[in-house]
């Protein structure tokens, strides 16, 4: 059972966008790597043909992978988003309890994650420790440098 995966309109459409890009590109590039490896003989010691025949299994498998996640893909609309608590899509102002310093994130899919403009993964430390919360919770996170605790200071959508 594959599971489900939200996402941002702009966020699917790049999904499609990469399946069209690998079907309608890739695959017929690959196709004619193999025919021209095959015309030039002995396929038995074609390295050329071997590495095709290679790329194309690889493709074929990123293609299926990328279809189920489509598949599963579920739209969120932000304007029936609750944001009485940290969800996917959430944009949230977290305070480090220890220095007092302020960040805000939006939390969003694996595959939309983006640090440089402040998208984090709902699977990442931060991301799965904010899920659920409500404004004046405390997380206590996780993260490679030790534990830390953050404070929701507001929820509001990206």
């Amino acid at each position: 059972m594959a599971s489900i995966n939200y996402y941002t309109k702009e966020g699917l459409k790049k999904l499609k966008d990469e399946l069209e890009y690998m079907k309608s590109v890739e695959r017929p590039r690959i196709s004619e790597q193999i025919a021209e490896a095959r015309d030039k003989g002995d396929l038995s010691e074609n390295a050329e043909y071997d590495a095709a025949k290679e790329a194309q299994g690889l493709l074929e498998m990123k293609i299926s992978k990328l279809e189920d996640v489509i598949a599963n893909a579920r739209v969120l609309d932000a304007s029936q988003v609750d944001t009485s608590k940290v969800m996917v899509l959430s944009s949230v102002k977290i305070r480090n309890i220890q220095n007092g310093a302020e960040m805000k994130y939006t939390l969003v899919s694996e595959s939309e994650a983006d640090l440089k403009s402040g998208k984090i993964s709902i699977n990442s430390p931060i991301g799965k420790g904010l899920m659920g919360k409500k404004i004046g919770d405390k997380a206590e996170i996780q993260v490679p440098s030790g534990k830390i605790t953050f404070e929701v200071v507001d929820i509001s959508m990206g």
